[in-house]
């Protein structure tokens, strides 16, 4: 089970975007994360007419380490760490470290 996932509301802890926030719009198999709206960068694109893409520089969200970032808290309203435990009825559920609240409903 993973401590991210797809959907989660995040706060990066490292980098030059450190202090933003943002969702998690993918999560990769390399343990790498796409974060709207953090570690955007420019890309300059080549046109290409079969497709009907236009050339000139976007930008776009590139992938950031799972590890630079940590799940927002509302209630603490900020970063906080994980855990997984698991109900009395043998679901697997995340809870943040620092009240033991559970994350998944």
């Amino acid at each position: 089970m993973r401590k991210i996932r797809k959907g989660d509301d995040v706060i990066v802890t490292a980098g030059r975007d450190k202090g933003r926030r943002g969702t998690v719009q993918q999560v990769r198999k390399d343990g790498r994360l796409i974060v709207e709206n953090v570690n955007v960068v420019k890309k300059h694109q080549k046109p290409d007419p079969r497709r009907g893409v236009a050339g000139g520089v976007i930008e776009k969200e590139a992938p950031i380490q799972a590890s630079n970032v940590m799940l927002y808290n509302p209630v603490k309203g900020g970063g906080d760490r994980v855990g997984i435990r698991t109900l009395n009825d043998g679901r697997k559920v995340r809870f943040y470290k620092s009240d033991g609240e559970v994350v998944d409903v």
